[in-house]
C-alpha cells in the first residue's frame, strides 16, 4: 500500500488519541498507524528525499502538527499528545475525513496559516492569505514549505526556552547578541549578562568589539503574561539613571502595544524583542539550532549554451 498522505493520517491519528484518552507518544502513533494502513516494512524504510527522517514519521508528525494548531490535540511534554474536549467533540460528529479544509472552521487554525511568513517582523504581510498549493508554481510551493517549517521550528523553539532555567536563558542571550555582533567576545559577554538586576537592568554588554558603546540589557523569561508599559518604563528610568542612551529589552512573551507606544516617544533608543523575535534571531543566527538538510534550487546557465561565445 502506498504511503497514506497527511490529511489521510489525521481521522485515524484522532481516533486512536480519543481511544486512549491519555497522553501518547509519536512512536507510539506511528506503530498502530502503521498496522491500521497495512504498510509494510519496506514502506516504512522510504525516507524523505533528505534521508533524514521516515516519510510515514514526517506525515504522521506533521499531522499531529496540524491538529494541535487547531486545538484537537495537545502537546503534553516533548514528543507526546493528548486529544481534547475538542478533539472528542469533533470524534462524536463522526466525521468522514479530517483534512485542513475542516480545520479551517477553528480561529486558532486560521491564525497559524496567517502567521506563516509573519516572523522577522514582518507585521504588515500578516493579513496574507493562505497559498493555495493546487495553484502554486513549484517555486511558491518550495517557498511556501520553507515556512511552514520555520514557524513550526520556531514555535518549537519558543517553548524550549520558556521551560529553560533562568541560566540557560542567559547563555542563550549571550550567544545570540554575540552572533549578533555585540559583546566583543563570548568571555566578556557572559562576565556582562546575568548579574543581579540594578534597577531594571539585567547586564551591559559591548556594542561592538572595540566597546566604544556599550548597551544595558532587560532579560525576562515570561510565560504568557506580557510586558506593559511600567516595565519598560523602569528600564528606561535606569537607562537614564546610568546616563545610557541604548538599550534592549528581551522577553519570551510580548510587549503591550502601550508599552511600544511609549518606546516610540522616548529620547532613549530601546529596542524590543519579543519571543517570535527572538525565535527568528535564534533561527537566522543558527542558536539552538542546526542544519539538517539543504535543497539547491537550480537554474540553466544561459551563458554555457551560447555557442557564440
Amino acid at each position: 500500500m502506498a504511503i497514506p498522505d497527511y490529511q489521510t493520517v489525521m481521522l485515524p491519528l484522532l481516533r486512536f488519541a480519543g481511544e486512549k484518552n491519555d497522553e501518547t507518544s509519536t512512536g507510539e502513533v506511528v506503530e498502530v498507524l502503521a498496522k491500521e494502513f497495512g504498510l509494510t516494512d519496506e514502506d516504512l524504510k522510504e525516507m524523505l528525499p533528505s534521508g533524514i527522517q521516515s516519510t510515514f514519521v514526517n506525515r504522521v508528525g506533521w499531522a499531529s502538527t496540524y491538529m494541535k494548531k487547531a486545538g484537537l490535540l495537545e502537546a503534553t511534554r516533548r514528543g507526546y499528545y493528548r486529544i481534547t474536549p475538542r478533539g472528542q467533540e469533533l470524534l462524536k460528529k463522526q466525521p468522514k475525513a479530517i483534512n485542513v479544509k475542516l480545520l479551517k472552521q477553528y480561529p486558532e487554525f486560521l491564525e497559524f496559516q496567517q502567521l506563516k511568513g509573519t516572523r522577522s517582523g514582518d507585521r504588515e504581510s500578516s493579513s496574507r492569505t493562505t497559498l493555495d498549493v493546487t495553484t502554486a508554481t513549484p517555486s511558491e510551493a518550495l517557498e511556501a514549505a520553507y515556512e511552514n517549517l520555520r514557524d513550526e521550528l520556531a514555535d518549537e523553539l519558543l517553548a524550549r526556552v520558556k521551560k529553560s532555567s533562568p541560566s540557560f536563558f542567559e547563555r542563550v542571550v549571550v550567544e545570540l547578541l554575540v552572533k549578533m555582533g555585540y559583546g566583543g567576545s563570548r568571555a566578556d559577554a557572559g562576565k556582562a549578562i546575568g548579574k543581579t538586576g540594578d534597577g531594571g537592568i539585567d547586564g551591559i554588554i559591548k556594542e561592538d568589539k572595540l566597546g566604544l558603546d556599550i548597551v544595558y540589557i532587560q532579560a525576562k523569561r515570561w510565560e504568557n503574561n506580557p510586558v506593559g508599559r511600567p516595565d519598560v518604563m523602569q528600564f528606561a528610568g535606569a537607562l537614564q539613571a546610568q546616563k545610557a542612551n541604548k538599550g534592549i529589552f528581551i522577553t519570551t512573551s510580548r510587549f503591550t502595544e502601550d508599552a511600544r507606544s511609549y518606546v516610540s516617544q522616548i529620547g532613549s533608543k530601546i529596542v524590543l524583542i519579543d519571543g517570535e523575535q527572538l525565535t527568528s534571531l535564534m533561527i537566522e543566527h543558527d542558536v539552538g539550532v542546526s542544519i539538517v538538510s539543504m535543497y539547491p534550487v537550480k537554474k540553466i546557465d544561459t551563458d554555457y549554451f551560447d555557442e557564440s561565445i
